[in-house]
């Protein structure tokens, strides 16, 4: 894996889930960028997208994505959680032809332009913001280009929406920031 300048990450596909490849993505490099104009990677995330502040999610920016694209999905967690990775957000069906979500998306599990949203660890659908017991935590949006629109109901969980993936993936990205609360 190699790292560009904005988190840009070059994919071979298929790195996801172990899953065979498509003959026509066997040999086939592509790049996909993810950023956003709150925060940089590895940098803190504003309070006001954390449990301390609004609790809303973060406006995301992506680039141009690889040919053959037909929806986005993407998954925010954080790996640093006492009991094991927390899952922070779970959307999927974002449209080919977006280029990134605005800031403080609705927590509807199912939105107008058919994007949808999962169960979070928080137990509700929608964006839950990075709010760790203690210390300083990691909070990785990952950004996926995905071959198909995915049949999953809205509110799946993370896990559902990994195995609906399988096999579809063109490239993916990742973004990640930090967060400790104020006063620990």
């Amino acid at each position: 894996m190699r790292t560009f300048r904005r988190c840009a990450i070059l994919v071979t596909a298929p790195l996801f889930l172990g899953a065979a490849a498509d003959d026509h993505l066997q040999e086939e490099t592509m790049s996909l960028t993810l950023n956003s104009r709150a925060f940089s990677h590895g940098q803190p995330v504003p309070s006001i997208y954390t449990c301390e502040g609004n609790d809303i999610s973060p406006p995301l920016a992506w680039s141009e994505p690889p040919s053959g694209t037909n929806s986005f999905a993407l998954i925010s967690d954080d790996p640093d959680a006492p009991m094991g990775t927390w899952v922070h957000w779970v959307a999927w069906n974002i449209p080919a032809s977006s280029r990134g979500l605005p800031e403080a998306i609705a927590t509807d599990a199912q939105l107008k332009d058919g994007t949808r949203q999962g169960t979070t660890d928080f137990g509700r659908t929608g964006y839950g913001g990075p709010c760790p017991p203690s210390g300083t935590h990691r909070y990785v949006f990952k950004l996926y280009a995905l071959d198909a629109v995915l049949d999953l109901p809205p509110g799946a969980t993370k896990a559902k929406l990994e195995a609906a993936m399988t096999g579809h993936l063109i490239a993916q990205t990742e973004l990640m920031g930090t967060y400790k609360k104020h006063g620990r």
